[in-house]
């Protein structure tokens, strides 16, 4: 009886066009919040962060970000792990400092806040994607899929290759610096759980409400016209080209943050091949198929799912049942495979249009209509 808009009065416009309308539900994501800030960073340890809730709130970035572009946009992209590759690199060389060659005259710009790398990464990650971005003005579909897959195998064989992107280094392997906030170390060897914990949370807190605004503002609206007919959007006014490359851009902002943070917070290692392959990007895509396309709470649903089943099948199958550790990765793959058909063919819309008929529930019960 708690779930109700009984009593819940809007005088205003504003009022009514809050993202939480129901009063239970503001209750609710200021709680999420207050646990989030104030009561996990002490309950948590290592393992905790590095298993679950560090990937979790990286891989939701990721998954915001590309569900901007397909689940809005209606562009299709197989290039995640490309780009999330270009907000790590980028974000190194921030981090480290760069080498700049002006008519024969070497300057050297000094290693910037990690703060500002990260977000500076994503900057760069949305130029790049722009640039990959334009054949979605005269392809679309399966064509622009074989795009952005080809943006992909180019922006790891790039990394590969482009020595200066990863300082000359012999192993041609890049590792995060020690950087922190407030004398507070976030990257390298000496970081508490607590802290890097936090730091993600700050951008996952950020950037869930930019693309919740962005999602419902005009700027959404234009990218769901195009999404549903273009055509017809171009008619009553929108501008195809700023649309779609509006769309690619804050898609590939939000994939290079995660891309920087997985690289320079989570791992503090990467070789590109190894961390940001093709299996980076379907991952990616399937957190936004299971969670639900076209919805800010199905990017963290499906990064959630996909996060905590690998680990829960880890811990029960061959902590608890002795199973071999290649049965239990099969199982996985079968498992992601199942519900990855299931829900294209019952629900397309994924684990947020679950919750959603579930709250419709709870708000007519105990009536049937």
């Amino acid at each position: 009886m708690l779930y109700r808009e009984a009593g819940d009065y809007k005088t205003s416009y504003v009022d009514d066009g809050q993202s939480f309308p129901i009063k239970f539900d503001r209750i609710g994501f200021y709680a999420v919040l207050l646990v989030a800030f104030a009561v996990i960073p002490f309950l948590i340890n290592s393992y905790w962060v590095n298993a679950i809730f560090l990937p979790f709130l990286i891989y939701a970035i990721a998954a915001i970000g590309l569900n901007i572009l397909v689940g809005y946009a209606g562009q299709v992209s197989l290039g995640t792990g490309g780009f999330m590759a270009v907000g790590a690199y980028a974000c190194y060389k921030f981090m480290t400092g760069i080498d700049i060659w002006i008519d024969g005259v070497q300057y050297a710009l000094p290693p910037i806040n990690i703060f500002f790398s990260v977000i500076l990464a994503g900057f760069v990650t949305a130029f790049v994607g722009v640039l990959f971005g334009l054949p979605s003005l005269r392809i679309k579909g399966f064509y622009l899929a074989v795009a952005t897959l080809a943006a992909q195998f180019f922006l790891v064989w790039l990394f590969n290759k482009w020595e200066w992107a990863y300082n000359y280094s012999a192993s041609g392997q890049i590792n995060a610096p020690e950087r922190g906030v407030f004398g507070i170390p976030v990257t390298g060897p000496a970081t508490e759980a607590w802290a890097t914990y936090l730091f993600c949370l700050v951008f996952v807190v950020i950037l869930a409400f930019i693309a919740r605004n962005l999602t419902r503002g005009s700027v959404g609206r234009k990218w769901m016209a195009i999404r549903d007919m273009d055509i017809a959007a171009e008619i009553i006014g929108v501008n195809p080209l700023r649309a779609k490359l509006t769309a690619f851009a804050v898609s590939s902002f939000y994939v290079g943050i995660a891309g920087a943070l997985f690289f320079s917070v989570y791992l503090g290692a990467v070789e590109v091949g190894e961390a940001f392959g093709i299996q980076k990007s379907f991952l990616v895509l399937f957190m936004v198929i299971i969670g639900g396309l076209g919805s800010i709470f199905g990017s963290f649903a499906g990064a959630a799912f996909l996060v905590l089943l690998p680990v829960l099948l880890k811990n029960v199958l061959v902590g608890g049942l002795g199973w071999p550790t290649d049965l239990a990765a099969h199982l996985e793959f079968m498992i992601v495979g199942a519900l990855i058909v299931t829900f294209l063919i019952l629900e397309p819309h994924g684990l947020a249009q679950l919750w959603r008929v579930i709250k419709e529930k709870l708000r007519l019960w105990p009536f049937p209509h």
